[in-house]
This record gives structure tokens, C-alpha cells and sequence, in this order.
């Protein structure tokens, strides 16, 4: 879906320069297929799968704020370290359930501190287990994570290399969580945690400090598991993390904003892209459903919008497509009245992308325009390129061996 697509790869991409590839200082466990996992639960689910292994209707609520905080404060990934909890409970709780973390089949760490992560999970529905990427930002004083919504896309924005991956399934709320957990896990982010030598990360308090719901997917055909995550994401008694720190990026599912505002709480992003109906038919194909006036409109009305809670929309920088100053100039008339911001995307090509980035004097131009608007426009350095972990290079690892394999044969067809 959205431009935070990246691209994960057991080896260093063929066309970008090496990037060192940390190895797995401790060894990720696999959940059990056949045990219900308690991750993604929430506190009424807990007590009921508690229920179900014998515990007290009268304990219930003790024993799930215990689980609660051992699993999002404390970040346990095995009964066993549940101190506080009785020895037996434990091995009942082992025995019936499973707390592991999901297979990292890959990590890799870009030149400029990026990681990024593929994950494989159980196939649930799919035919075979199915993979998913998530990537790692660090900068001055913050650590925003990129967290994928689903396994492909249906979308096929025409920029985006995620959107070639046609979709699988929809990734279930303790899977989406455990991209959050694992990566505080590789960082050094739960207490007691040792942050790998040399990381790049913020210099003080969390290292996971922001969370864009830009991976894989589009978040809002896939509504009920993202909003139960960042529920329990944001809960003050766990993962703690503020829904202003939390945004969730949409190609303009127009029905499910409302909702997304009201249920969720969280910040808001919109892959926008263009700013005419024709343009933006071809960039983001979902427009011919829900228009650019109709997409502006459900901005307006999104539920807690105001100077200080601002829309973000997201614009990739096309040369020769969507980058002339008439488009700047059109975009400020398009978002007036709406508190917002811009954050303006050079374009990061991938193998077989059909268009390039922008220069970088036009970009610098571009922005000039929407900030003499008073739209705060940062023109977002590319990071993790060397790895395909930047805006809009994400892609499972399978797929992308797939889409080599069939490139070579279309190749050596032709020469034969």
C-alpha cells in the first residue's frame, strides 16, 4: 500500500550497494502451529482462554494484569519468566498456549542504521507459511518503526513495488503486534534488553518510539485486526505507546476514515500523490472508488482534527509526472482549510519501476511553494536504499526471488 513499503532480502540486493548484515545474535523461536497464541488478545479474550484452563472466575482479573504486563511490559516470550505467577498456572498456561515470537528468517541493517526485518507466519488460510517485512528507522531522538498490515496488496499504485505482490491474506492482530515486539526485542527495548553494539538508535528513553502503519497492505481493508494492534498497542498498562505516535497511513479507503478516527484515536496519513482525478487514477488506482474530493472531504471530518492533530499527506516526487510547480500550487488550493502537513517522498526505484525521482532542485522547489503556504513540508531523506527498505520497496523475499526467476526465463526465452 503506502510508501513505506520496503524490501527485505536474505542477501544483499543485486542492484544495491552491500549493506552488513547482522547476524542473529539470539536465535528466534518459532510459535507452535497447533497452540492458540495469546498475543493480539485483549483483556477479555485473556480472561476467557484463562477460564478455560481451570483459573478461578475470582482470579481472572489478577492473573490477566499479570499477563498483560509480563507480555507488553516486560515483554516475555516464555512462560517460565512469569516469577510472580505460580509455578503450575505457568505449565498449564505452557502446556495450553503459546507466547513465542514469530520466525525472523532475516535481518539486515542498511549503511545508514536502517533494519529491516522478514518475518515468515503460518499459512492460516493461505496454502504455505507467508512472509512480510517491517523496517527500523532511527534519527535524532526518535525510533519509528514501519509495521506491515497485510501479506501483498491489492492496491497496484503504479509507483509502488509492493503493490506488483498481489495479496495473500490479511495479517491477524497478534501478527501485527509482533512485528512491534520482536523489533523491541532486537533492540534492547524491554527492560532488562541489551541494545546491539553500534545500533543506531535514539540516545535516551525508548527506542521504539512512533509507529507508522505504512508496510505492507493497506490498513483499512483490513480494519478489525489493525484497530485491535494499535489498541493494545497504545494501552497505558502495556505497550504504552501515544496515539499521537501511532499514524496510520491510507490510500483513501474513504468509508473506514471515520471510523479509524473514532475506534483507533490514532494519527492520520493519506498517500495522496496528485492532485487531478485523471493523474491520480493511474498512481493510486483506488481513486476511481473514491475520488480526490471525496477523499479531501472525509479529511475535513475526521473525528479530533485541529492545528495540533494534523493530517499528514503523503506525496512521492515523479519526474515529469506530478512535480511541476502548477501541481504545488494546486495541492496548497486542495488542502486549504484542512490542518495538515506534507511530507514530500523523492521517489526510491526498484527493479522494473516505470518512472524516476524528481530532481532535486525541483523537489526543493515544490516544497517552497507549500511552505510559503504554512504546510510544514519535509522533504523525507531516503533511507535504507542499499537494502530496498526505503518508501515503497517492500516486498516479501519469496516474491521477489519469483519475480527474478521469471525476469531470467522471460530473458533467456528471448535470447534463445
Amino acid at each position: 500500500m503506502s510508501l513505506m513499503q520496503h524490501d527485505t532480502a536474505t542477501s544483499t540486493p543485486e542492484s544495491a550497494p552491500a549493506a552488513s548484515a547482522d547476524a542473529m545474535a539470539r536465535p528466534v523461536a518459532q510459535a507452535p502451529a497447533d497452540k492458540p497464541v495469546l498475543i493480539g488478545l485483549d483483556r477479555t479474550e485473556l480472561a476467557e482462554a484463562l477460564a478455560g484452563i481451570g483459573v478461578p472466575e475470582r482470579q481472572l482479573r489478577m492473573r490477566v494484569a499479570q499477563l498483560w504486563h509480563w507480555l507488553y511490559v516486560r515483554g516475555a516470550s516464555d512462560f517460565a519468566d512469569m516469577t510472580n505467577i505460580a509455578k503450575d498456572l505457568r505449565a498449564k498456561m505452557a502446556e495450553a498456549f503459546s507466547i513465542r515470537r514469530p520466525e525472523m528468517v532475516s535481518e539486515q541493517i542498511s549503511s545508514d542504521g536502517t533494519r529491516k526485518w522478514l518475518f515468515r507466519f503460518p499459512p492460516r488460510g493461505a496454502g504455505r507459511p507467508v512472509e512480510i517485512e517491517t523496517v527500523y528507522i532511527p534519527e535524532e531522538g526518535r525510533g519509528t518503526l514501519c509495521v506491515s498490515s497485510q501479506v501483498g496488496c491489492t492496491l497496484t499504485c503504479t509507483f509502488c513495488h509492493t503493490g506488483t505482490q498481489r495479496l495473500v491474506r490479511n495479517l491477524t492482530a497478534e501478527e501485527i503486534l509482533a512485528q512491534i515486539l520482536v523489533a523491541r526485542d532486537r533492540l534492547g527495548d524491554f527492560p532488562k534488553g541489551e541494545t546491539p553494539a553500534g545500533a543506531a538508535v535514539p540516545s535516551e528513553g525508548r527506542l521504539v518510539t512512533n509507529i507508522v502503519m505504512m508496510g505492507m497492505g493497506e490498513p483499512l481493508y483490513n480494519f478489525d485486526n489493525v484497530k485491535k494492534a494499535l489498541l493494545i498497542a497504545s494501552d497505558g498498562e502495556g505497550l504504552s505507546l501515544s496515539k499521537r505516535r501511532i499514524t496510520l497511513s491510507t490510500s483513501g479507503v474513504v468509508p473506514m476514515i471515520e471510523r479509524t478516527g473514532a475506534e483507533i484515536g490514532c494519527m492520520l496519513a493519506i498517500s495522496l500523490h496528485a492532485v487531478r482525478d485523471e493523474l491520480r487514477n493511474e498512481l493510486v488506482p483506488i481513486n476511481k472508488k473514491w475520488n480526490i474530493a471525496e477523499l479531501l472531504d472525509a479529511c475535513r471530518a475526521y473525528p479530533g482534527l485541529n492545528n495540533a492533530r494534523r493530517i499528514t499527506f503523503e506525496y512521492v516526487m515523479l519526474n515529469g509526472v506530478n512535480d511541476s510547480l502548477a501541481d504545488a500550487r494546486e495541492l496548497v488550493r486542495l488542502l486549504k482549510g484542512i490542518p495538515a502537513k506534507i511530507n514530500l517522498i523523492p521517489f526510491n526505484p526498484w527493479p522494473g519501476s516505470p518512472y524516476e525521482c524528481s530532481d532535486w532542485e525541483q523537489i526543493e522547489a515544490f516544497a517552497e511553494v507549500v511552505n510559503r503556504a504554512g504546510y510544514a513540508s519535509p522533504i523525507r531523506t531516503p533511507r535504507g536504499r542499499d537494502i530496498f527498505a526505503a518508501c515503497g520497496q517492500l516486498k516479501s523475499e519469496s516474491e521477489r526471488m519469483r519475480a527474478r526467476d521469471r525476469a531470467a526465463a522471460e530473458t533467456a526465452a528471448a535470447a534463445s
